[in-house]
């Protein structure tokens, strides 16, 4: 009877611990999507001016390749796709940009705003499983949206489908302004961001369509409403007889600051992200926590479950739909695809469950924005809301070509890919972010300088060179007698060419002799100063810490999760 009792007060405590959590992780929860808002403005402070000084050369912007390019750079610069979208709708209306040249800068943005969900899936970079599968998930988003280019962006400049498509779409409807979308999320997170920051996005746009008198006005917005005052004598209003006064002054922390609109984007930068990732780390931790046992089985299998024959194929479809429906309310795909990346590295979503749930957001975010241009102004009306419609008709397109059938779902094998490599080697993952996302568009913004003929004649021979080389990886897995001998191994061809084990062992060598300054003050041996180790010595020496994952000494794999200083017997984990 006593055990009894103590059993039953041990399940009420643990019950009661447990609904305690579910406040703080709601708490975590607001701040983790507040700290993206205030992200999100950090970089338009830093890099605002500049993506408007981008968007300023429309001859540029009328090269598909260098508009793609524009649109990508721009998003990553702002993390912000509406930022980039109002610009572009902008320019359309202003007629300093037709809507053939805006629709690939659209499909740049796309791109762009994945990069939030990959930065936060390096904070779990921690833990090797999680790791692997929060930056699957980050990333299919990425490969959806870079082969839905691959494919769409030729299409469309030799067909014009979107731009016809959506022209046709526009002059059969009888197009009136209307009332702001509903900003649901807004209502709750704008009380705290508001005291934070706030900003005056109208000189972006302004810089975008070239009015140089804004280039010198700070983007911190110093007065939240103005008032318009119409002169005497005067019945009509009119530019010429009214005149805008300031009213109210905005009550944010940095409304009167003397810094300059780069530091407080810095300053707004490292707290944010500070933030952000102590709410994310806090969040895998208690959900960690509350999903265990019995409870984290039933919540994976009715997340991850399909309907019962003959509808199981009907359960993507739904989590498209649901996805689309979570992003219209959060207003936002970044929050959306940010919130389940850590629940896709602790496993309570697979990744084949967060692929339709994210092209679903994709859907969401467009369905926003035509309502967005659905409230434009009478002389904007039309453009805003044919590119919108572009937008919409881009993921459409995008979701036919990569999910029905099962076969074509090649940004979920990819991602895939991505995640073993950076579970394998961790640095993988900040050389993607810098490569996809910067580099890589640099390099074809620059060549796209020099002429299409430029541009084409460099990349259609590295993109056939590297479709080859993923046909004959393919090849050597499954058939490789298919193959004549040269080509059935890598292994005739120096390492470097087909491993990342020499990039890994110089960045694991800088790592050690950054750990070797850094305690210099103690009494610890360096590792530099133990015997090299064979892989075979080093694996049977260290067999006894830990079977799990593989990681690093002076550069090699070994089969445990550790780096071992034998003098000391400690291990240390990179």
């Amino acid at each position: 009877m006593t055990s009894q009792n103590h059993l039953m007060r041990t399940m009420g405590k643990q019950i009661f611990i447990n609904i305690c959590k579910i406040p703080l992780l709601l708490l975590f929860l607001y701040m983790f999507i507040c700290s993206l808002d205030i992200l999100s403005s950090a970089f338009q402070l830093a890099g605002g001016k500049v993506a408007g000084d981008i968007f300023k050369d429309n001859a540029v912007l009328s090269n598909p390749v260098a508009g793609l390019v524009v649109g990508i750079l721009v998003t990553v610069l702002v993390q912000s796709s509406s930022t980039s979208t109002s610009i572009v709708v902008s320019l359309v209306s202003s007629g300093l940009l037709d809507v053939g040249s805006a629709i690939p800068i659209i499909m740049g943005s796309n791109i762009g705003t994945s990069v939030t969900n990959t930065i936060v899936a390096l904070m779990q970079a921690g833990e090797r499983e999680e790791f692997k599968r929060a930056f699957a998930g980050a990333t299919v988003h990425d490969c959806f949206n870079w082969l839905s280019v691959l494919v769409l962006l030729p299409l469309e400049a030799i067909t014009g489908v979107m731009r016809l498509t959506s022209g046709a779409v526009v002059e059969s409807f009888n197009l009136v302004s209307g009332e702001n979308g509903p900003e649901l999320l807004k209502v709750i997170t704008e009380p705290l961001t508001k005291r934070i920051i706030q900003l005056d996005k109208t000189v972006i746009v302004g810089i975008a369509t070239g009015q140089e008198v804004l280039r010198n006005k700070s983007l911190i917005k110093v007065w939240c409403q103005t008032r318009i005052m119409i002169q005497e004598n005067f019945s009509i209003l009119s530019s010429e007889n009214s005149t805008v006064q300031n009213a109210e002054k905005c009550t944010h922390l940095f409304v009167e600051t003397g810094l300059s609109d780069l530091s407080v984007g810095l300053i707004l930068l490292a707290s944010s992200l500070l933030v952000l990732c102590t709410c994310l780390l806090l969040l895998v931790k208690f959900l960690n926590s509350l999903l265990q046992g019995q409870v984290a089985k039933a919540i994976q299998k009715i997340i991850n479950s399909d309907f019962p024959f003959p509808f199981g194929w009907l359960t993507g479809y739904l989590a498209i739909l649901v996805g689309a429906g979570m992003t219209f309310v959060v207003q936002s795909s970044s929050v959306f695809t940010s919130a389940i990346t850590p629940l896709i590295g602790i496993g309570v979503i697979s990744i084949e469950r967060a692929y339709p749930l994210t092209l679903g957001s994709n859907i969401g975010t467009t369905t926003t924005a035509i309502l967005a241009a659905l409230a434009s102004p009478g002389d904007k009306l039309a453009a805003a809301f044919q590119v919108a419609l572009c937008h919409f008709i881009f993921n459409v397109l995008g979701i036919l070509l990569w999910y029905p059938v099962p076969l074509s779902r090649l940004p979920i094998r990819m991602a895939r890919f991505l995640g073993e490599r950076t579970a394998k080697y961790r640095w993988f993952a900040v050389l993607y972010l810098i490569l996809c996302f910067l580099l890589l568009p640099s390099i074809v913004f620059a060549l796209s300088m020099a002429g299409w003929k430029v541009v084409v004649g460099i990349c259609v021979p590295c993109v056939a060179v590297l479709l080859c080389i993923v046909v004959v990886n393919r090849l050597q897995l499954q058939n490789p007698h298919l193959l004549p001998w040269w080509l059935q191994t890598w292994d005739h061809l120096p390492l470097w060419m087909h491993s990342l084990k020499p990039m890994d062992k110089i960045i694991t060598r800088v790592t050690l002799c950054c750990r070797k300054t850094r305690n210099n003050d103690q009494s610890h041996t360096s590792l530099e100063d133990l015997p090299q180790l064979t892989e075979c010595e080093a694996e049977k020496n260290l067999a006894p810490l830990s079977q799990n994952g593989p990681s690093f000494i002076y550069g090699y794999e070994t089969e445990t999760g550790a780096v071992f200083d034998s003098l000391n017997g400690k291990s240390s984990r990179l």
